[in-house]
């Protein structure tokens, strides 16, 4: 790993989540050549999850699959010359690190195990600002994970890196990048990002997924991403032959802006432009990624943090027939005052979409309202909130019943925050196969972003005739989570789309066309050489993915919701 020269380095990405695809990295293995085999395990709702393990079992903290994984294909890695790098070590990539050599005596297999750690903040929490979170991890860079590869290490498990570091640690040991590299390191990053979440890349979530089994493209179980890095930092996005899926300019846009925010896509090594980005076809599942210019990375890394503190309750009540909002909102305000003094710190009421009182069965004459309370004091969410919510029952409505009668106070409530700390307060650290510990210093380079202005919109669209149709039917979407934010990514697949759609989806339009959102702050962002736009809603997840609070807690289809809309479009633009 240590060599430096033109030939591209084959990385190729094997989980996108703890949970995915166990079989997916003997498919990479066997599937064709590699040079590098990744997997991400690692989000904000796993750290809370390897948080629980870990107060159960200090020994655990890892992503337990990833181990499973290994008995199987190890050996195979290790035959086929492929390096394995992973963030499986979660919250204790040392006691992952020794769990594999285990399993290296155990096979009989000569392994180099290496892992980096220092990301883990808790035991300094307090001393940082940080309160007296569950987990606190900052987000560490690339350069610890190439540092162990070249030393040697056959494998190299990390905690909390970014995402995108699993596969710039390896071309930065490649090639030779020093951290002053900052257009090869964000053409790695970007290239990184693509196939972090796995088939997302390759048709796995696709908007368009029907277009793409119209063309006889098999969707069943599409295959893993392979990114070719080159020396400048450029890429091609692929698969290997005969696997599921497809990689095209569509399924790569609509992974590169999942889960981003505007221009800049900061990482600890580089922060990447990504109004910079370039995609191009390159032949039968090949998109060529070029163009990306880096700068500094950000002086601070982020530290995600899951709070699991105060308890919530809840109960669903169901409304029938006539006057159904009238009846959610009295019923709140009887809730309320029934509560006055000793009212949670978060009550919400969310009602669910409008039915039909005409319908020729109750269930489809009725209207679920879902009352969530929580607070830090077990009390205001236990036995007052119940008794409230069950004494309404003949005094409450017309023709209601719950679901099921309101339960006790359960310690459930679980907040996901980020926040800053300078870089040199992590101590990056590579512990190498021979157990030498590398410190890794923070870049000398580090800066604020500089300002980049909103790009000028391309000349409108001539107008004509329009249609009143989803928007789904000229431009495609992908949405996720960030904390407390949603994301909702919105492309044009043609030139005449984009001139359309960056004048008809402002801020204004999305949140009329997403009343949830009309409340919060909408920021928008423009992207013309992938002829897209971005949209952060903040505060759309209240505590994030953990807290629950909201039916799709995290985003994931917003966008599909935005497509389903409908506006007035133009014909010429319809199919």
């Amino acid at each position: 790993m240590g060599e430096t020269g033109a030939t591209p380095i084959r990385i190729g990405n094997a989980s996108g989540f703890y949970g995915d695809r166990f079989s997916a990295v003997r498919e990479m293995l066997d599937g064709g050549p590699l040079d590098v085999l990744t997997g991400d395990y690692l989000a904000e709702l796993t750290m809370l999850i390897l948080g629980r393990d870990r107060l159960k079992d200090p020994s655990l903290g890892y992503a337990r699959t990833f181990l499973r994984q290994m008995e199987e294909c190890l050996g195979t890695a290790v035959e086929r010359g492929v390096a394995v790098v992973a963030n499986a070590g979660g919250l204790n990539p040392a006691g992952l690190a020794d769990r594999l050599r285990e399993l290296a005596d155990r096979l009989g297999l000569r392994v180099r195990i290496a892992h980096v750690e220092g990301d883990d903040l808790l035991p300094r929490a307090a001393g940082l600002g940080l309160g007296a979170p569950l987990t606190a991890n900052a987000y560490l860079g690339a350069f610890g994970i190439a540092e162990c590869l070249r030393a040697g290490a056959d494998v190299v498990v990390t905690g909390r890196v970014t995402d995108a570091s699993l596969a710039v640690g390896p071309a930065a040991a490649r090639f030779g990048w020093g951290p002053d590299d900052h257009d090869a390191l964000a053409g790695a990053v970007v290239a990184g990002h693509i196939i972090e979440c796995g088939a997302q890349a390759t048709g796995g979530n696709y908007p368009f997924f029907a277009e793409l089994e119209a063309q006889g493209r098999d969707l069943t179980r599409p295959g893993f991403p392979i990114a070719e890095v080159h020396p400048d930092g450029s890429s091609v996005i692929t698969k290997h032959p005969g696997s599921g899926g497809a990689v095209t300019v569509g399924t790569v846009t609509a992974q590169l802006l999942y889960e981003v925010a505007g221009a800049h896509y900061p990482n600890p090594d580089a922060t990447a432009r990504l109004d910079t980005v370039r995609l191009t076809g390159d032949g039968p599942d090949r998109v060529r990624v070029d163009g990306v210019r880096g700068e500094a990375p950000p002086p601070g890394l982020k530290v995600g943090m899951n709070t699991v503190g105060g308890f919530r309750n809840d109960v669903t009540l169901v409304l029938t027939g006539l006057d159904v909002p009238a009846k959610a909102a009295l019923t709140e305000r009887q809730l309320r005052a029934a509560l006055r003094g000793r009212e949670p710190e978060r009550l919400e009421f969310r009602l669910g979409p409008p039915a039909d009182p005409d319908a020729p069965d109750q269930d489809g004459a009725s209207v679920p309202l879902r009352i969530t309370a929580a607070d830090p004091d077990r009390s205001k969410v236990g036995r007052p909130f119940a008794k409230a919510a069950v004494e309404l029952a003949l005094s409450g409505v017309p023709g209601f019943h719950a679901t099921a009668p309101p339960g006790d106070a359960r310690p459930d409530q679980v907040a996901f925050t980020a926040a800053t700390v300078p870089a040199a307060q992590a101590a990056h650290t590579a512990v190498l196969p021979d157990g030498t510990r590398t410190r890794i210093p923070p870049p000398e380079a580090a800066a604020e972003p500089l300002l980049v202005s909103e790009p000028d919109p391309p000349p409108p669209l001539t107008p004509g005739p329009v249609r009143r149709a989803p928007l789904g039917l000229v431009a495609g979407a992908r949405s996720g989570d960030k904390g407390a934010d949603a994301n909702v990514g919105v492309w044009a697949r043609t030139d005449d789309a984009w001139r359309w759609l960056a004048h008809a989806l402002t801020t204004e339009e999305f949140t009329r066309l997403l009343p949830e959102t009309a409340a919060l702050t909408v920021t928008r962002h423009a992207f013309p050489r992938l002829r897209a736009l971005n949209f952060t809603v903040e505060g759309l997840l209240g505590g994030g993915a953990g807290s629950g609070a909201r039916s799709d807690p995290q985003a994931k289809a917003l966008g599909e919701w935005l497509r389903g809309r409908h506006l007035d479009i133009p014909e010429a633009l319809l199919p």
